[in-house]
């Protein structure tokens, strides 16, 4: 499929890529075929040396210039007159790749409980998949947040000089048991859900807003909360903090679903860059591209020393920060101090 549409006064071209080729997990499970939805921003250069590949997070898709349309876009830092820009949805998610609701080729009927586990390596392999198949030699930068930044320093690990330089916000080498506990508490809440267990995509949709509700409060910092939640009059139930949670719930309830959730979630816990590698400084240490780590000054969910440990141990490896009260979100608010970032570290290389 190749669709081509104009978004916000530039080209974007979106494709599903088709793998036949059998995929290795690291579970030991094997995925038959899989599609892979991205879209592409742009056009490769002459000299073939203008590729940026972003990665989401989460609850993402591939039409980066629509929720970081504050850094891709016509006259934005990276822009489409300029850059080739690509972006994958990841396998497990359900915007048009291969996830819980698609067939297993198998039985003829959905995956739905049975989709295999994946880990951000699985993901990074996938995308190495799609590389191959759109003949890209050389990708100047990789970037990508949280879940995306896991998959992003994976893949970095193994495209070795492929790579010039990778810049992971938010994210971590390997998830601590805070954000796994945060997860779990999540999945429990889709547990709770007496549709859960069911076979239709609606499967676990209320159990899904408690469990957005929940990581809404990892993604924002009390201070923000303070400032964009406190009340204005004096009262003892309708609290603005209430209705805000629970229409961020509905809200992803509407547009996901609780399978690809617990998928991703579950791939996110996983994340160890030195599995099987002789450790995170061992593995840290064979990037060879350069890496840009950022963190969040108020970042409650990835910790600030675990994006610092990242510059510290890879070969060569930068630490920035980004400064404001959102707390981990901010990655995908702060445009403007993630564009200056981004503009000092590409300058240093001159």
């Amino acid at each position: 499929m190749n669709l081509t549409s104009q978004y916000a006064d530039l080209t974007m071209t979106q494709e599903v890529f088709h793998s036949i080729k059998p995929l290795p997990l690291e579970s030991g499970e094997v995925l038959m075929n899989f599609d892979l939805a991205y879209s592409t921003y742009g056009q490769l250069n002459a000299e073939k040396n203008n590729v940026i590949w972003v990665v989401h997070a989460l609850t993402g898709d591939s039409n980066a210039a629509e929720w970081w349309n504050g850094l891709i876009g016509e006259d934005k830092f990276y822009d489409p007159a300029d850059h080739f820009i690509i972006c994958a949805n990841l396998l497990g998610s359900c915007y048009g790749s291969t996830h819980p609701f698609s067939e297993n080729p198998e039985t003829g009927s959905p995956y739905y409980y049975d989709f295999p586990q994946l880990t951000p390596r699985d993901l990074a392999q996938s995308l190495e998949r799609l590389r191959s198949h759109l003949k890209i030699e050389k990708i100047h930068t990789l970037i990508g947040g949280s879940l995306g930044g896991q998959v992003a320093l994976e893949w970095a690990l193994t495209l070795s000089q492929k790579l010039e330089n990778a810049v992971i916000l938010a994210s971590t080498v390997k998830t601590s048991p805070w954000v796994i506990g945060f997860n779990e508490t999540q999945r429990m809440a889709i547990e709770s859900d007496c549709t859960w267990g069911e076979c239709h995509e609606s499967a676990g949709a209320k159990g899904l807003e408690t469990a957005r509700a929940i990581a809404m409060l990892t993604y924002r910092h009390p201070d923000d909360l303070l400032i964009k939640q406190s009340e204005k009059e004096e009262k003892m139930d309708g609290f603005r903090a209430s209705s805000y949670l629970r229409y961020q719930g509905k809200k992803l309830a509407k547009r996901f679903n609780a399978l690809s959730y617990w998928t991703l979630s579950k791939a996110m816990d996983s994340q160890d860059l030195g599995r099987g590698r002789g450790g995170l400084e061992a593995a840290l240490g064979k990037i060879e591209a350069k890496v840009l780590a950022i963190g969040v000054n108020s970042d409650l969910l990835f910790l600030p020393s675990e994006s610092q440990f990242i510059s510290q141990k890879a070969k060569r490896g930068t630490y920035k920060e980004i400064k404001s009260t959102a707390g981990h979100d901010a990655f995908l608010i702060e445009f403007e101090q993630l564009a200056y970032i981004l503009k000092s570290f590409y300058l240093e290389q001159r």
